[in-house]
């Protein structure tokens, strides 16, 4: 069977980024974006979700992080819909509770083709290492728009910024892993209307 992989290079005046996705991986990742914090959060989305990612991204960091975290969520959504193709006899919902210590956050996923995101996150904290906690949202409404998924992410308790941050990316990869695997019982593509 065919490995469903997606590769994207994107280069404007702000970022030049390179990404190959392999959804049917075993989560190795080789990941450098310039944003410690952005790289831990990324390699425990590839690890959880059992997606092999390479990713460089050169961005204008010396303005701030936003360029470059917002520009890698839309290269990500990109691989994602080259990858995934015409979406046959993919499951196409995914969910996941994810617990970190006293942090707990919920994703569900639906590949519907229509982008939407519901975030209902709330942070203490401005800043993780040297990545604004509010450029979160901002990756993950480029991923849900340029992916065409609809994702609600909730960070349903938590006090340390780090702790609901690694939630917030571990469901979404381990709902991701859901929606995208194969299912047999599926023969074309699961929608009624006979296309997402």
């Amino acid at each position: 069977m065919a490995r469903r992989q997606g590769s994207v290079e994107r280069k404007t005046r702000e970022t030049d980024i390179r990404l190959r996705l392999d959804l049917d991986g075993e989560g190795k990742s080789r990941i450098a974006t310039g944003i410690g914090f952005f790289d831990h959060m990324l390699t425990a989305f590839s690890t959880h979700g059992r997606f092999d990612v390479e990713l460089r991204c050169k961005g204008d960091l010396h303005v701030d992080a936003h360029h470059s975290v917002e520009d890698v969520g839309i290269a990500f959504g990109q691989a994602l819909r080259e990858a995934l193709g015409d979406k046959k006899g993919i499951v196409r919902f995914g969910h996941a509770y994810v617990p970190l210590d006293e942090a707990l956050s919920r994703c569900v996923i639906d590949l519907s083709g229509r982008p939407y995101l519901h975030y209902d996150v709330t942070f203490k904290a401005r800043q993780v290492g040297e990545m604004p906690t509010e450029l979160f949202e901002d990756f993950f409404w480029a991923l849900a728009d340029h992916g065409r998924l609809n994702i609600h992410l909730e960070a349903i308790r938590g006090r340390n910024a780090h702790h609901i941050a690694e939630t917030l990316f571990k469901s979404a990869s381990r709902a991701l892993s859901m929606a995208v695997a194969r299912d047999p019982r599926v023969k074309g593509i699961p929608s009624t209307k006979g296309s997402l």
